[in-house]
């Protein structure tokens, strides 16, 4: 790992959050992610599943983690499995965690090799009556492989069928949902660390340069900050490219006069930020561009001030609309007519902002939370509303992110990036 030791009293905390909301009498068990095959001997680099990494901090393939918080035996209430390290292993792949050290990153004092886990959990079983299993519920999920946390299930219900079975996800959807202040504090170092990277950018761009070489800008500052890299498949659109939401070819030449979208932020410690600023390639914005980037940050600036305790995020994507079509009356991109005769389920609005504006945040870009229950404190939400009009070759998104406040406006974690005009116009042109 790359980032700097998390302290163990926060993966302490998040156990205890969990295990106080389990039914009496039962064992819950996670597991990490596979390192997935590419061909013959490759692989995708291991990237470690955030449940795990949220109640242990292991960040470490093959492990597991069993907690039993009605364990007859004291050290049986919590339990790490951990691949077995040895020097061929350390001359090879380098140093794994031991049980000492596995203690100082989790807190967890019981720690056993892996080869223990079926004897173990055994034993565990005959003292349970419910098995929490780990499903992927998140809304946005499609899962067309077969994870180590699905295989684990599969063979745990064949192995156990009398057993109640019990679901972790609703649990995980709402507490990692609420951060904890040193939470907080590694998403603002991701975002510290995206912050770099685009003031490198706002010096580097210039007509002709490549959407490629803004990426290698931003993945050099990102690695020599700490990150691993990008939290996401960087965009990074110029031109109509910022029309496809989604772009990530990120192979064109930025041509002057252009704007470039950039949807792109570093992760930190596994936990992620998620910015979007749109600049222009030679340094200065049309009165056109100026008109439409200046109406999206007012959009932007209302709904940040939406995002209070209490809110509904349904209710509040329609107040946002609201807002959004103000400002394409105002830009002349819809009429009155248009917003008369609209389908209420597609408004006239969508035409140029079809996109929600704000999801969780936090170790997933699109992290855990239940939308149909009103927003808390100290959740982290993106606002991110765009307009984008192909007929005239751009479109323009800004994305912050906020953390939620028990009283008054949210706190925007991104609030030194810079965002205004004529900041952005001054510091290319300096």
């Amino acid at each position: 790992m790359k980032y700097h030791q998390i302290n163990s009293a926060l993966f302490v905390k998040n156990r205890r959050k969990f295990t106080a909301e389990m039914k009496p009498n039962s064992v819950a068990v996670f597991n990490s992610n596979d390192i997935y095959p590419v061909s013959a001997d490759s692989t995708l680099p291991f990237a470690q599943h955030r449940d795990i990494f949220y109640l242990s901090g292991v960040d470490q393939e093959e492990s597991i983690l069993l907690l039993f918080p009605d364990a007859p035996y004291e050290n049986q209430k919590e339990i790490l499995f951990l691949k077995e390290t040895n020097d061929h292993i350390a001359v090879w792949e380098g140093e794994k965690l031991s049980k000492e050290r596995a203690f100082q990153v989790s807190g967890i004092r019981t720690v056993y090799w892996l080869q223990d886990f079926h004897k173990i959990l055994n034993e565990m079983m005959t003292y349970a009556d419910t098995m929490y299993i780990n499903t992927n519920e998140h809304y946005r999920a499609t899962v067309e492989t077969e994870t180590r946390e699905a295989r684990f299930v599969k063979w745990w219900k064949e192995r156990y069928p009398a057993h109640n079975v019990a679901k972790s996800n609703p649990i995980l959807q709402r507490i990692r949902s609420v951060k904890e202040s040193e939470e907080i504090d590694l998403i603002q170092q991701a975002c510290d660390i995206t912050e770099k990277g685009f003031r490198r950018l706002l010096s580097f761009v210039k007509p002709n340069v490549t959407e490629y070489e803004i990426e290698a800008e931003l993945i050099h500052e990102f690695i020599r900050n700490r990150s691993k890299g990008f939290a996401y498949t960087p965009i990074i659109a110029s031109g109509n490219n910022a029309n496809v939401l989604h772009y990530i070819e990120n192979n064109q030449q930025c041509k002057a006069d252009d704007l470039i979208l950039l949807d792109v932020a570093a992760e930190y410690a596994n936990y992620s930020s998620d910015m979007t600023r749109t600049i222009p390639v030679s340094g200065r914005y049309s009165e056109r561009q100026k008109a439409v980037y200046n109406a999206v940050l007012r959009v932007k600036n209302e709904a940040t001030k939406m995002l209070t305790p209490g809110t509904l995020w349904k209710q509040y994507h329609i107040e946002v609309g609201k807002i959004m079509t103000s400002e394409l009356l105002g830009l002349g991109l819809i009429d009155k007519a248009d917003v008369q005769n609209e389908n209420p389920d597609w408004p006239a609005y969508k035409k140029y902002f079809m996109h929600g504006t704000s999801h969780h945040m936090g170790l997933d870009t699109h992290d855990y939370g239940l939308l149909h229950e009103p927003m808390k404190a100290n959740m982290v939400f993106t606002v991110e509303p765009g307009i984008y009009i192909p007929a005239e070759g751009f479109g323009i998104r800004l994305e912050d992110n906020v953390v939620v406040q028990e009283k008054g406006e949210p706190f925007n974690l991104m609030r030194n990036i810079p965002i205004e005009v004529d900041e952005i116009e001054s510091l290319m042109n300096s």
